[in-house]
């Protein structure tokens, strides 16, 4: 289980740098208006959603699965556990609209500003921030809310 963990965190690592990056070439995209700078900006991000960011996510989650059902009995009592689910469950969201923006974009569609995009880069930041905090601290945040169940 030791080496699913290790490919569940490096997915995770390039599944966050897709993230990152990605917004950040928004960023760029929107601030262009030269037509060979469009068309590049589009390939990059086709590229980089499709070839590294969406296998990563997948995978990320993959492992991530199999680590969970590994041991659900133990992280079935755990609320952290349920709020780090969630979280990853918009990060998801967030991944998905990523490439509904590669799509306006390469369709030339796409209609906010570089502004708009500066402000959604940080979304994936206080993500990943809020899963690590749960997932290495395990706070623990009262009873657990799905008791109901067992």
């Amino acid at each position: 289980m030791k080496l699913i963990l290790a490919f569940h965190i490096i997915a995770m690592v390039c599944w966050f740098a897709g993230l990152f990056y990605l917004p950040r070439l928004f960023v760029y995209h929107a601030n262009t208006h030269d037509a060979i700078s469009l068309e590049r900006f589009s390939l990059m991000e086709h590229k980089l959603y499709y070839y590294i960011t969406t296998p990563a996510a997948v995978l990320t989650t993959a492992f991530g699965l199999i680590l969970l059902f590994h041991k659900h009995h133990y992280y079935a009592n755990f609320n952290w556990m349920h709020i780090k689910l969630l979280l990853v469950g918009c990060l998801w969201l967030y991944h998905i609209s990523c490439g509904r923006f590669v799509w306006l974009f390469k369709h030339q569609q796409q209609q906010h500003s570089e502004r708009f995009f500066r402000y959604y880069n940080e979304i994936p930041t206080i993500l990943l921030i809020s899963i690590v905090i749960l997932a290495v601290v395990k706070p623990y945040l009262g009873p657990n809310i799905f008791s109901f169940l067992n």
